[in-house]
């Protein structure tokens, strides 16, 4: 079995892991398009030992491939999806454009993978918010355990999830302070070296982010809609890797023992959770691996069937690449694929 993959926005941080991750998991790829603007035509990139050079997304045949996996950007997506579902590729977009249409389905293939027989609508399926992603991972096994009725989640975001430019700035903000030069906010609203800004996407009329509100009803279209979930979405001064403290209202008992033994039995999670000093996950020791790791599982007291969990990912994986190719290997084992030999 042999498939043709392109990778639109393929320079991008996602792009890159899109191409690493396929390589790692040595998916049964033909032939690999690496796709980008007109201004990247020609750029190399690497795919494991081989070098791809770059294409101009507007003279791409999407008919020539299989799978198309998006990660440029909802305006591109908007444009480029739909046409390259009409070419005949099944387009898994990692933007957030496509989320939210009834005729979408929008999967993490440890949550929801039956769901993805519903792309035969559009040829398009959708990749979930990165700290979304993380977060259902998690909850999935202990809501079919126990039932969830709500959920308050707080997010300690990497700026890597802004992209490289936001990367850049909290390096050059953090090496500028040690120097005393005076830091200039460009992609983010206030400074982010030695700070935290609660403020990811733009504000609703409720008060709310659009990065809080995306958590919210991501999690009912995958999860459960009757579930309750209160977000406040903050961005950190770390690289890459995605915290979340998760605090768990159940409908049924649940102890923190049974929680712990239930996780460790889980698809896509490893539990890392011992009451002592390095028992527990941080968002460096997590870059570079698949796993959605769970730590500090305990009960709270302060209301009936409570637990609290502290969840983290590395973003640019699981949140984002890594998911999106868990889709591709869903639709192969699912006989989606058809075998170009």
């Amino acid at each position: 079995m042999a498939y043709n993959v392109a990778v639109v926005g393929a320079t991008g941080n996602v792009g890159q892991e899109m191409l690493s991750i396929l390589e790692e998991r040595m998916f049964p790829v033909k032939d690999v398009y690496a796709i980008a603007s007109r201004s990247s035509l020609g750029r190399e990139v690497s795919f494991g030992d081989r070098t791809l050079k770059c294409q101009d997304l507007e003279q791409f045949d999407f008919s020539k491939v299989d799978i198309a996996l998006f990660s440029a950007g909802g305006s591109v997506s908007a444009e480029w999806g739909p046409k390259a579902a009409k070419a005949g590729a099944i387009v898994i977009d990692n933007s957030s454009h496509f989320r939210m249409d009834p005729d979408v389905p929008l999967i993490v293939p440890e949550v929801n993978p039956d769901a993805v027989s519903g792309y035969t609508k559009k040829n398009i399926i959708a990749n979930p918010n990165c700290s979304t992603a993380q977060l259902v991972v998690a909850l999935k096994p202990l809501h079919d355990r126990a039932r969830i009725k709500r959920v308050v989640v707080s997010t300690y975001q990497s700026v890597s999830g802004a992209g490289k430019a936001a990367m850049d700035e909290l390096w050059n903000q953090t090496k500028g302070i040690f120097v005393g030069d005076e830091p200039t906010p460009e992609a983010f609203t206030k400074q982010i070296a030695f700070n935290v800004i609660p403020h990811i996407d733009v504000f609703l009329d409720d008060g709310s982010t659009k990065e809080e509100w995306k958590l919210v009803a991501e999690t009912k279209k995958m999860l459960d809609p009757k579930i309750k979930l209160h977000a406040t979405a903050v961005r950190v001064p770390v690289f890459v890797g995605h915290s979340e403290a998760v605090n768990i209202e159940f409908e049924k008992p649940i102890s923190d023992h049974e929680a712990r033994d239930l996780l460790r039995e889980s698809p896509g999670l490893m539990v890392i959770d011992k009451r002592e000093d390095e028992g527990y996950i941080t968002p460096v020791e997590c870059v570079g691996d698949f796993a959605t790791y769970v730590s500090r599982i305990r009960t709270d007291p302060t209301v009936e069937n409570g637990l609290c969990l502290w969840v983290v990912s590395d973003n640019l994986r699981k949140g984002a690449a890594l998911n999106a190719v868990q889709i591709a290997e869903l639709l192969l084992n699912k006989g989606h694929l058809k075998d170009r030999g």
